[in-house]
């Protein structure tokens, strides 16, 4: 469970909670053609795409805060080409935007994890891994969390990532902007496999990934307000709207990032000549 890895500081909040949601009450497939399916009484949702296009879902809620788990099996086989995604995102120019994209492979290649957190149109916060699973062969869990002091990734209640609020050493932070979540399968063989050097093979097609296990604790966000307490959730009460990583957390998380990360916007001098971005450095 994920929360074997968090140190909640309170334990309650009358916020939206739902479990096992059906996908028709709690989301909508939004473009396809028909490509996206929701199956098995409203417990699975399919994405497939082939040259024609691709296709995604969007979630009906708003929200500002919440943790978000999916259970995900992705498109198996010869993915290269494929970009399957999982992400919250606001609209506009200056959007906000929190990002598990998995960038396809070669059979028996491992997927690339790409992480990424936008606000106010600005990201350039890249870390990417490889999963320590084969994350075709099974449902596994990925969570988002968002709340007022930090952003952590989770694969299967092991933390991946944390991206802080640093707004004390100027870097900007999602936290105004009410976002939604959405998914999508779609090709991108132009960038997603070693730079767009490897096609997608059509004759695979349709590529199908699929989902299930829906669960949001947020603050969902509608007409103009929040239905947490005190409007945004500061000051709030609620466990994963002031969770941090315990120090199992922390020191699991070193171990992914040691043996699977790939890259890190952190450590990449040539990116940033003129100095490593201030948050790399802030505890």
């Amino acid at each position: 469970m994920a929360h074997s890895y968090f140190l909640p500081l309170f334990i309650s909040l009358i916020v939206i909670s739902s479990v096992q949601l059906i996908f028709q009450r709690d989301v909508e497939i939004t473009w396809g053609d028909g490509r996206g399916q929701i199956t098995n009484n409203g417990e699975l949702l399919t994405l497939s795409l082939d040259k024609s296009s691709g296709s995604g879902f969007q979630s009906k809620n708003e929200y500002l805060f919440g943790k978000i788990d999916m259970q995900m099996k992705l498109v198996p086989g010869n993915s290269a080409g494929t970009v399957t995604t999982l992400y919250l995102k606001s609209p506009g120019t200056t959007w906000d935007e929190i990002d598990f994209e998995f960038l396809g492979n070669l059979s028996g290649d491992p997927y690339t994890l790409h992480t990424n957190v936008y606000t106010q149109g600005k990201g350039d916060k890249e870390q990417q891994f490889k999963l320590w699973f084969d994350p075709t062969a099974d449902f596994h869990t990925y969570t988002i969390l968002w709340n007022p002091q930090r952003i952590i990734f989770t694969v299967d209640g092991t933390p991946i990532r944390e991206f802080k609020n640093m707004e004390s050493v100027g870097t900007l932070f999602p936290k105004n902007q009410p976002m939604r979540m959405y998914s999508s399968l779609w090709n991108a063989d132009d960038w997603a496999t070693r730079g767009g050097l490897v096609k997608t093979d059509w004759s695979k097609a349709p590529f199908t990934a699929s989902y299930r296990g829906f669960n949001q604790e947020a603050c969902v966000w509608s007409n103009g307000k929040s239905s947490c307490p005190n409007g945004s959730g500061q000051g709030t009460t609620g466990s994963w709207l002031s969770q941090e990583l315990d120090s199992t957390a922390q020191e699991r998380m070193r171990w992914v990032q040691k043996n699977y990360m790939i890259y890190n916007y952190c450590t990449d001098t040539k990116r940033f000549p003129q100095g490593l971005p201030k948050e790399c450095f802030a505890a």
